[in-house]
């Protein structure tokens, strides 16, 4: 669905974007991660079409962005961080417009506003609207024409834990119908959760690219922590694939003298900051 090589861009003279290189299957999620400012909805501008002036080649299900037409967007729904709706105009209206814009038959409107908890707000004007309802709004919107490609940029932000994982349903449910889906987010639990694989992203440039299994592996098993009381609470930390070498570990078992025991693994985050230096925030 997506080839990219050796793709730069900068909106000065110094580089913003630096000699990318990655492709994206068709049916997969794919996460752009990375701290504010790396370059993420940048890249995802360049795939989209809204930034031309590029230096190598960004291929989108196979047109090179640069020389897209306005049939390029009939099959690329785009979700951005912040609401693109009409403010005066109510959720209908709204979808009703947007609508207009494609050739192709699009999704019930009635449909999409149930899926996302909106049915009885439809008629209500967009300037009423809170935060995580204009961002549930935005992405339906981006659902109207029922695209190939979905570009979600931090599709939960500002979103509860209810309203969030509906949405992070939503998404798995548009990838089981096939669609490939790119994810620019800095939630590194987002990306964990729904990523089929990710890109770290620092300055511009890609820093790792694997699935996010992979990525945390890389770095080492998961540890097992325990404690136990003698003469004050102790404890020591073991790595899970050398359990059966840990002789503390095993007399203390035997004699049943352990308080706690877990096992712990880094996160992406852990493994972004292992990489780059850097937290994802």
């Amino acid at each position: 669905m997506i080839q990219v090589s050796n793709l730069s861009f900068s909106y000065t003279r110094q580089p913003f974007i630096s000699d990318m290189s990655f492709f994206v299957s068709s049916g997969e999620i794919f996460g752009f991660l990375g701290p504010s400012g790396a370059g993420k909805s940048t890249l995802q501008k360049v795939l989209i079409g809204m930034l031309t002036a590029y230096q190598g080649s960004a291929m989108v299900n196979g047109i090179e962005c640069r020389h897209r037409t306005r049939r390029f967007y009939e099959d690329i729904g785009v979700d951005f961080e912040f609401s693109t709706m009409y403010e005066k105009l109510t959720a209908k209206e709204n979808l009703q417009f947007f609508s207009s814009l494609y050739e192709k038959k699009t999704r019930p409107i009635d449909e999409l506003l149930e899926m996302v908890g909106l049915e009885h707000d439809g008629d209500k004007r967009v300037a009423d609207y809170s935060k995580g309802m204009k961002s549930r709004l935005n992405f339906i919107k981006a659902l109207l024409h029922d695209p190939l490609l979905l570009c979600l940029d931090e599709p939960t932000s500002g979103l509860d834990p209810t309203n969030s994982r509906m949405m992070k349903n939503m998404i798995l449910a548009e990838r089981a119908k096939g669609k490939t889906i790119l994810l620019t987010t800095h939630n590194m639990q987002d990306a964990a959760e729904l990523c089929d694989r990710v890109a770290f992203i620092v300055n511009g440039k890609i820093c790792a690219l694997d699935s996010p299994h992979n990525l945390i592996m890389s770095k080492g098993a998961a540890t097992v922590t325990y404690t136990w009381i003698d003469n004050g609470e102790h404890s020591a930390s073991c790595p899970i694939d050398r359990l059966s070498d840990d002789e503390q570990l095993k007399r203390l078992i035997a004699n049943n003298c352990l308080q706690s025991i877990h096992s712990s693994e880094p996160n992406l985050n852990d493994i972004f900051m292992d990489i780059t230096g850097r937290t994802l925030l």
